[in-house]
């Protein structure tokens, strides 16, 4: 049988009952469009993160007091609440592999502005927080070491707590808020982050010193410590040099005993790209229903098919038809209904990709993958699902057939 010749019958045979197979072909649809719908939401959503995550800097580590967590290479340890000092803050800025240290001191106020207030998280920090965080300031500027060495009342607004005390997008540079009944100046704005770095929009910056003067009280201990690394290349060996130093300081013989904890931007990084692929296989294998329910919609509707056409197989065997010939046709008739299906599905699931963006506001990203998978998986269905009715059709005797009513 010339290819050409199957392609016409295999044509004529799906356009001759256009409804049955428009509702199979539906079924694809559905199917393909969804799983593409639902990596282009994880995949959107994984980069989305990353993205925002490395414009905060990607060679950051976080010193934390206390138990360990599994992003350390020193897990399991025993340690109070209480043990980083600012001591320690010193001793890593001697370190040859750091660029910025800043401690951290915080603690949730009320802040009051001339007509305004708002509950919001106030941080005390170096200077040099600015440079680790890779903070952009809209308005104003960054305060200095000097306000840090006077303990000056002065602070930068994240953008959210801008927009609650002095209204959206205006300029608040020089006036002053009030924070547990202290007067603050306010000198800076940062620039919004957005997305799910949104928290870091909604509190405000004063000066360490100042934090714990008026605001936290005065302690030897830090809530936890913020490094930079010079480069990206030296964030490994600043790392193990910082909790070399600290087992010292600390007089810790057992780094299973450490009382803190170091976290890199890199751990983090992957932390939550393991989360967005979680998520995505998640919303894929739910959206895959659908493509099983469409295949064994194309077995159902093939298996009819054989059914109505016995006679027809019965007179092709009986002029020389070869079983691989039949079994063939019936295949290739499965194949490209789920190939139409496939393409119009890709479409399907391009529109969905782009609905949820516009409508529902989330990041997406359709990739050449997903789109190669798609093509991938409706072929797939095609051959798995229409094997059993074309074997059947195949194995059909011609005197049966000729005689089936």
């Amino acid at each position: 049988m010339l290819i050409s010749d199957l392609f016409s019958e295999t044509t004529s045979a799906i356009l001759s009952n256009k409804l049955r197979s428009s509702l199979t072909i539906l079924g694809i649809v559905i199917g393909i469009g969804s799983v593409i719908g639902m990596i282009s939401i994880g995949s959107g959503s994984k980069t989305n993160i990353e993205s925002r995550l490395q414009s905060m800097g990607t060679n950051m580590i976080y010193v934390m007091p206390g138990m360990q967590t599994n992003f350390s290479p020193v897990s399991q340890g025993r340690g109070t609440a209480q043990s980083l000092t600012i001591d320690d803050v010193k001793a890593i800025e001697e370190i040859p592999y750091v660029s910025d240290v800043s401690p951290i001191a915080t603690r949730r106020f009320q802040v009051i502005s001339k007509s305004s207030n708002t509950n919001t998280q106030i941080i005390g920090v170096y200077p040099a927080y600015a440079n680790i965080q890779n903070i952009k300031l809209e308005y104003g500027s960054f305060f200095t070491d000097d306000d840090l060495k006077r303990a000056s009342k002065v602070a930068i607004l994240g953008s959210l707590t801008r927009d609650d005390l002095f209204g959206e997008g205006t300029n608040p540079v020089g006036n002053t808020i009030k924070i547990n009944g202290v007067i603050f100046k306010v000198v800076g704005v940062m620039e919004a982050k957005g997305g799910a770095l949104s928290i870091v929009d909604d509190q405000v910056l004063v000066p360490y010193t100042t934090a714990q003067r008026f605001l936290t009280g005065t302690s030897k201990y830090v809530l936890a410590i913020y490094v930079r690394a010079q480069s990206d290349q030296l964030i490994s060996a600043a790392k193990t040099a910082i909790t070399n130093l600290l087992l010292q300081r600390h007089r810790i013989d057992d780094p299973l005993d450490a009382d803190f904890s170091i976290i890199t931007q890199e751990d983090i990084l992957e932390t939550a790209s393991s989360i967005t692929d979680t998520m995505t296989i998640l919303l894929t294998s739910i959206a895959a229903i659908s493509l099983l329910v469409g295949g064994i919609g194309i077995m159902n509707m093939m298996m009819t098919t054989v059914n109505e056409r016995i006679r027809e197989i019965g007179l092709r065997k009986a002029i020389g038809a070869k079983n691989r010939e039949i079994s063939l046709q019936f295949l290739m008739e499965s194949i490209i209904l789920s190939l139409i299906g496939g393409i119009i599905g890709i479409i399907f699931g391009w529109l969905l990709s782009y609905g949820v963006k516009m409508f529902a506001g989330l990041p997406t990203q359709i990739t050449l993958s997903s789109i190669l998978l798609a093509c991938g998986v409706s072929s797939l269905i095609g051959i798995v699902f229409g094997y059993w009715p074309a074997k059947k059709a195949a194995a059909l005797n011609p005197i049966d057939a000729l005689r089936y009513e």
